[in-house]
């Protein structure tokens, strides 16, 4: 900014600090002439007419900042206030959205009020939308099967803004094609009965265990020199423990010695079988008021199943966009590659079983490929 455009710019920031709007008004007049493609002039200029009431004319001038910087997170704010002003909070709601997935990570003080707002008009425009859009379709979709309900239902929570997309995320290999499914419906797995029936003798056991608790590791175990992300809380920490029968597809025997029922429960389900890679069967122990962090699985080829054994008191679990509590003695099967985390909110310990199965819309054939991919694999890497 030239020294002359300076001096005006300074000189219109003490008017406004008088509210001294004409006189702010008028210096700006002389600024813009000086620097026509001067941002913050504009920002100023919208500032100005603001104060004096002028919306509209506010609105315009907001406009011509962000043709000139389509990304100022300050001016997009702007906008969606004076949008919410001039039409109301549903014709706000889209600016204001835009200017959250810019905002800096640390918003300035003077700002926070502002984001708070706009946080709230966005959440209030989605609950609206979806009420109405409820409304209009009262009636339709009686015919709909119960899975095909749960897909519209996701669907018009993303349309209105309620929720994002969650797409499945292996970390370590993705087969293509295979929808994204966050619970998986029970049909598929006609033997989760079976499993649920033994929740008593796979629990009574499990309590021995605990009252010996050796064998029971934290969860997360990253070793020095690795970046730890989301895990920095729970690396090497205890409050989120496992106990393995089995493990990347290896029978711990001194585990399932100590736990002969479960182990003849488990052998007669349908696993994952992957060596080297699966079935994984495991404790998995969290503690009072512990929470696991958002994560994503390793390959959606197969699915985790999970089996509640000690529930204290509430606990969630989220995979996408559904959050279920666990209940005793129902056993739930889920796609781990979607993004899930946990919650115990209860004051003791929880305690679920995990195993993994694999994904019921592989045909028979293409389990036998996937094995035989992820062992030559290893041969290649000599592992």
């Amino acid at each position: 900014m030239a020294g002359a455009t300076a001096l005006l710019a300074r000189q219109v920031d003490e008017a406004l600090r008088r509210r001294d709007v004409t006189s702010a008004i008028r210096l700006l007049q002389d600024a813009e002439a000086a620097a026509p493609r001067d941002v913050a002039l504009k920002m100023q200029k919208a500032v100005a007419l603001r104060m004096a009431g002028d919306h509209q004319a506010a609105l315009f001038a907001i406009e011509e900042a962000l043709a000139l910087e389509p990304y100022n997170f300050v001016a997009l704010l702007g906008k969606g206030a004076l949008l919410e002003k001039v039409m109301g909070e549903r014709h706000a709601a889209e600016t204001y959205r835009n200017a959250l997935k810019i905002a800096p990570a640390d918003v300035p003080p003077g700002l926070q009020g502002a984001v708070a707002r706009a946080r709230e008009v966005i959440a209030g425009t989605a609950d609206a939308l979806e009420a109405w859009m409820h409304q209009r379709l009262e009636g339709l979709g009686a015919d709909c099967s119960g899975p095909a309900k749960e897909r519209f239902d996701e669907s018009l929570r993303v349309f209105a803004g309620k929720c994002r997309v969650y797409n499945a995320e292996p970390l370590f290999f993705h087969y293509t094609r295979l929808p994204a499914i966050p619970f998986f419906d029970r049909s598929h797995f006609p033997w989760l009965e079976q499993l649920e029936a033994a929740t008593d003798t796979v629990r009574g056991e499990l309590e021995a265990l605990l009252a010996e608790p050796e064998g029971f590791a934290p969860y997360i175990a990253y070793p020095l020199g690795v970046p730890v992300n989301q895990w920095a809380e729970l690396n090497h920490n205890p409050r989120w423990s496992s106990y393995f029968l089995w493990k990347d597809g290896e029978r711990q025997d001194a585990a399932c010695a100590r736990c002969p029922k479960t182990t003849e429960v488990v052998d007669r389900l349908p696993l994952a079988r992957q060596p080297g890679f699966a079935p994984t069967v495991v404790f998995s122990a969290l503690d009072a008021r512990t929470h696991i962090p958002p994560h994503t699985g390793s390959t959606n080829t197969r699915l985790l199943v999970h089996l509640p054994l000690i529930l204290p008191g509430p606990a969630r679990f989220r995979v996408g966009g559904e959050t279920r509590e666990w209940r005793m003695g129902e056993a739930w099967v889920f796609d781990d590659t979607i993004e899930h985390e946990a919650w115990n909110d209860a004051d003791a310990l929880r305690v679920i079983m995990i195993l993994d199965v694999w994904n019921p819309l592989l045909e028979p054939g293409e389990r036998d490929l996937v094995s035989a991919l992820l062992s030559a694999r290893n041969q290649f890497f000599g592992r």
